[in-house]
């Protein structure tokens, strides 16, 4: 078992590959912090998995390694998770941090990933949904990027009726 802090651990959530072969792994393992009661709270922001976000209480089963796999969700964050595919300059360390800098003004925080020219993306919901998606458009329109929701709330499907 893998730990950051004593009460962080890497939980393992198990993918499966769409038609096209993505994601690219059939395991992705995120940090959380173990709540001490068959539950983890998510500490980072997922790359592949779908349908969670950073600070989700998710429940958990440890195997006979310690190994924490991951369950059901127990209580939403109200976080979202967006992802983007970067093409500008071919996904480069600048444009991906172009990306994160332009996004974090809107209230989100993120990292970026060169193996996939990604950027994950948390969205709080304090961020500028409204913004944010109206730049998620913007930018997908203008070839810099394409991107997708790994996690998204009602308020920011809202978003998309304005």
């Amino acid at each position: 078992m893998t730990k950051i802090r004593d009460d962080h651990t890497k939980v393992h959530f198990r993918l499966e590959a769409d038609e096209d072969g993505w994601p690219p792994v059939s395991v992705e393992s995120l940090w959380a912090v173990d709540l001490g009661d068959g539950t983890v709270r998510l500490d980072n922001t997922p790359w592949f998995v779908r349908g969670v976000a950073s600070d989700d209480i998710i429940r958990v089963d440890v195997d006979d390694e310690g190994v924490y796999w991951a369950g059901e969700t127990v209580r939403a964050s109200e976080n979202c998770t967006i992802r983007l595919i970067v093409t500008k300059d071919g996904g480069s360390a600048a444009a991906r941090q172009t990306v994160l800098k332009a996004f974090h003004r809107l209230g989100t925080t993120g990292e970026g990933v060169e193996q996939f020219r990604m950027v994950a993306l948390d969205v709080p919901p304090d961020a500028d949904l409204l913004r944010i998606r109206k730049l998620l458009v913007h930018g997908e329109a203008q070839e810099w990027w394409h991107w997708e929701e790994g996690c998204v709330t009602a308020a920011w499907r809202a978003t998309s009726e304005n």
